[in-house]
């Protein structure tokens, strides 16, 4: 899989900064000014993207309350599939629109598509990328569609084995398309601490060979921050105005101070984690200057013997080095020496 994927100019690599995408979902509250506000307010938070979705409830299932079409418990207790769906989706008509607002201001915007139809019409609009999310990794037609476009594919492993991957994975090679990112993600509305199991994060990405990123549906930001210590490439979070605003994912989205300050910390996080080496820095070859040396630590005659009682190991550091100590013992200062005095080989006799 490529190493290095652009979406809209923005590249996504391993040594690049990771890329965030804003997840709107259904918390436009079926209004399109606020869709609009959404993304108005997510242009100085530091995303990368905005994301949607495309599907009606039609396209994403059908109109039916046998029991395996019904919800219970959780955020959506009591709906079907397809209530949950009408009230979820976002207008066909209205994408297109938020796209090029989302671009007026600096923002990538693209989707995830839930049927074949999607595809087409995310084609016919010219959206630069494809999420697959979690429940849809194993509509491998689907995905062969999207992968065909050349496209590239970001897919969620919500709820995937690792067959799972494997198969989605190799549909995309099928089609040529190695413009993959997989996201570590655990698919429950808000998931539990316990069950993220970051650590996926490096494993998907040796076992892949590919770039690995997170989509998170815990509150805060510690886990976004704890994925890109872990190598994560994309992090994704659901926004919104206000919790309280209410809406099918209100409760486990963030709103955009904390989105803001997620992005903050995860910018401050990736100057620390630096790269890996020995070499120090500028300002830590200078601290050395603070460190221990040899130095005489009371006046000394010219002809005199370094003691334990004239010279010892102390701050600063530009004095001979400590290693030295046991070996200027018994030697004889060349000249009078100074309290004060940093050693060094040419005020001892041979």
């Amino acid at each position: 899989m490529n190493k290095e994927i652009q979406i809209d100019g923005r590249m996504i690599s391993e040594n690049a900064p990771a890329y965030i995408i804003a997840e709107m979902s259904a918390n436009h509250l079926m209004s399109f000014d606020r869709a609009k506000e959404i993304i108005y307010r997510l242009k100085d938070t530091g995303a990368d993207a905005v994301k949607l979705q495309t599907y009606t409830a039609d396209t994403i299932t059908i109109d039916c309350d046998n029991e395996e079409f019904q919800l219970h418990g959780g955020l959506w207790d009591g709906e079907t599939l397809y209530t949950l769906y009408q009230k979820a989706y976002t207008p066909w008509e209205w994408q297109k629109e938020l796209m090029e607002y989302a671009n007026s201001l600096g923002l990538a915007c693209f989707s995830s598509p839930f049927d074949l139809t999607a595809v087409d019409f995310m084609e016919e609009i010219g959206m630069p990328a494809y999420k697959v999310a979690s429940y849809e990794i194993n509509d491998i037609p689907m995905i062969r569609k999207i992968a065909a476009t050349g496209k590239p594919v970001i897919i969620s492993t919500g709820t995937a084995h690792l067959e799972d991957m494997e198969r989605a994975l190799q549909t995309c090679k099928q089609e040529g398309n190695e413009n993959v990112i997989l996201l570590k993600c655990t698919s429950a509305y808000p998931c539990p601490y316990e069950d993220m199991n970051l650590r996926t994060i490096p494993l998907m990405e040796s076992t892949f060979d590919c770039m690995a990123g997170l989509s998170d549906h815990t509150l805060g930001s510690e886990v976004a921050l704890g994925g890109i210590a872990l190598g994560a490439k994309v992090i994704e979070k659901h926004v919104t105005i206000k919790r309280s605003d209410g809406g099918p994912d209100g409760a486990f989205s963030m709103e955009m101070e904390e989105f803001a300050d997620m992005v903050r910390q995860i910018r401050n996080l990736e100057k620390a984690l630096g790269k890996a080496t020995f070499e120090l820095t500028a300002k830590q070859e200078d601290a050395r200057n603070g460190t221990r040396s040899l130095y005489v630590v009371k006046d000394m005659e010219a002809g005199e013997e370094f003691t334990a009682e004239n010279v010892r190991s102390i701050r600063p550091g530009r004095g001979m080095h400590t290693m030295h100590y046991e070996e200027i013992l018994g030697k004889k200062a060349v000249k009078a020496l100074k309290k004060g005095t940093p050693l060094s080989w040419n005020v001892v006799k041979p």
